[in-house]
């Protein structure tokens, strides 16, 4: 039964194309921690808005609680999908002719794409992910939102912003199953407080200019600022280097006793200036065992 709460399916003329692995492991594989996978699509929140989302065919058909503006919810669908960055073209630039990993890879997800979350929810989400995986990520992510943030939708809720998190102690963090994690954001937060204009500063600094300030809080290193880096602010160059990624570098291109500086090294090297997506590329044929470690 239809949920008339939620308007009619609609294709969404704008889509990205996709093929179903690319489709679900673009949102739902390490980038973002927001969408759930529901019988016949995928459901998340960013934004202050609900979508659900299904692939029919190669294109997106979207649906949202009727009671949201669609055009607006499709144009932010849009900067999300980062439409604007040719992802093809920047497939062609890959070294994958001479790669044979990475051009593995690339064929198990041809049309993967690389998000732009929203700033101040892929800080959040990538400060949860120290020694977590996927599911308990977004556990966290969820907790926090259905406590603290504002109702979007029926008991749906979106991940509070810093200025909620701020009024926060330690201890009401640690409630939402955070552990060690609830310092760093607790922090990150008081910090942003005390710098309301730090956060979007980032944007206009050059990628370098701004992972020294994203290595400034508490809790962040390298790994965790490539990841804002990568899956927010749009800089394609940025590598995360995660246990995945370690192990594929050294196993695959015979770097063992490398350190991550030699490996990051290796990777602007090898990859060039798009090394970011190359790295989920190579992540998510790792996670799926494409790749063998």
């Amino acid at each position: 039964m239809a949920d008339s709460s939620f308007t009619e399916w609609k294709s969404w003329r704008e889509s990205p194309q996709f093929d179903p692995e690319s489709f679900l492991e673009s949102l739902d594989g390490g980038q973002s921690f927001s969408w759930n996978r529901k019988e016949s699509y995928l459901e998340g929140s960013f934004k202050g808005y609900l979508y659900r989302l299904k692939l029919e065919g190669d294109t997106l058909s979207v649906s949202i609680p009727q009671k949201l503006d669609y055009e607006n919810a499709l144009s932010n669908l849009g900067e999300y999908f980062a439409l604007e960055t040719d992802f093809q073209g920047i497939i062609d630039t890959l070294p994958w002719r001479s790669d044979q990993n990475l051009k593995r890879a690339i064929e198990a997800y041809p049309n993967l794409r690389i998000l732009k979350q929203p700033l101040n929810e892929a800080l959040f989400g990538f400060l949860c992910s120290s020694t977590k995986q996927i599911p308990q990520i977004k556990e966290m992510f969820r907790l926090t939102a259905q406590q603290y943030g504002p109702e979007v939708h029926m008991q749906v809720h979106a991940l509070p912003n810093w200025d909620v998190i701020a009024q926060l102690e330690e201890t009401d963090l640690r409630k939402l199953k955070l552990g060690y994690r609830a310092r760093y954001i607790h922090k990150t937060a008081q910090k942003i407080k005390a710098e309301p204009d730090w956060l979007n500063s980032l944007h206009t600094m050059d990628t370098n200019e701004a992972k020294k300030e994203l290595l400034s809080l508490p809790g962040v290193g390298s790994k965790i600022a490539d990841c804002v880096l990568l899956f927010s602010l749009g800089r394609l160059e940025s590598f995360p280097i995660d246990t995945w990624i370690a192990k594929i570098l050294k196993r695959a291109y015979g770097l063992e006793g490398f350190s991550n500086d030699q490996l990051q090294a290796f990777s602007r090297n090898h990859y060039g200036p798009y090394a970011g997506y190359a790295q989920q590329f190579l992540f998510s044929a790792a996670r799926s065992g494409v790749l063998k470690l």
